[in-house]
């Protein structure tokens, strides 16, 4: 479980440009879940999600992670959760690392190399055997039916095919929650409707699922559990789907 408690990000914060683009947000995201986060661009959302998954810090606020002691040994001995909004930058790199996958709008894939080599990278850091983690990767490529690209460069596939590397790449390291950012937004909706069918399976994996949208394809989707509304940098709705 994620629980947020009075979250507000403040850009340019004194000056004439300062910008509130997340404004006390109290929120909490059930586990094992799809939790779609809905709005038009610039109503916070992207900044929300880029807050739970460490990428960035609140101005202010708190937010705790609920049983991921596994995956944090700092974490204190029979603690059930964790505030992560004060802890030292190197603390949450290993959060980063063990507990959340990212699947970005634009792939954020890196050209000049296979894809398989895109899909390990973010397991190089853990120090795990490259052998071990190799085949992990393999065997997630020919989960998403793309294992005979594994020698291709990511340049010369289809939005789809990228689609599917990202996400891949996004589960390298088993992690528990996975955050996804308008993932379809360069798709067609047939591939659109293709991306939501692998969310569910994660689903039924015993994944939580995180995704900021404006697609009703996704939105409106049968999968999801939650619908939170944001406007504005604030949360207007929440509701269950189920």
């Amino acid at each position: 479980m994620i629980e947020l408690s009075g979250i507000t990000k403040t850009f340019n914060s004194g000056l004439s440009n300062q910008f509130t683009a997340v404004a006390d947000v109290t929120l909490t995201v059930n586990p094992r879940q799809i939790t779609v986060f809905k709005g038009p661009s610039g109503s916070g959302k992207t900044s929300l999600l880029t807050m739970i998954g460490c990428m960035a810090r609140p101005t202010s606020g708190r937010i705790f992670l609920h049983d991921i002691a596994a995956a944090v040994p700092f974490q204190q001995e029979g603690a059930d959760s964790l505030e992560i909004t004060s802890l030292p930058e190197r603390f949450l790199n290993e959060i980063r690392r063990s507990t959340f996958g990212f699947v970005f709008q634009q792939f954020n894939l890196i050209k000049g190399i296979s894809v398989l080599e895109n899909v390990m990278l973010p397991a190089y850091p853990t120090g795990e055997g490259r052998t071990d983690f190799r085949g992990r990767a393999e065997g997630l490529l020919e989960q998403f039916n793309i294992a005979r690209h594994a020698g291709q460069r990511v340049e010369l596939l289809s939005g789809g095919e990228l689609q599917r590397v990202a996400i891949a790449r996004a589960l390298i390291n088993n992690p528990a929650i996975i955050i996804a950012d308008e993932p379809t937004a360069h798709l067609d909706s047939k591939l659109s409707q293709e991306f939501m069918e692998i969310v569910g399976r994660l689903k039924g994996e015993g994944k939580s699922v995180l995704i900021a949208s404006h697609d009703p394809i996704v939105y409106d989707s049968p999968l999801i559990d939650t619908l939170v509304e944001m406007r504005d940098g604030a949360v207007i709705a929440s509701r269950s789907c189920r």
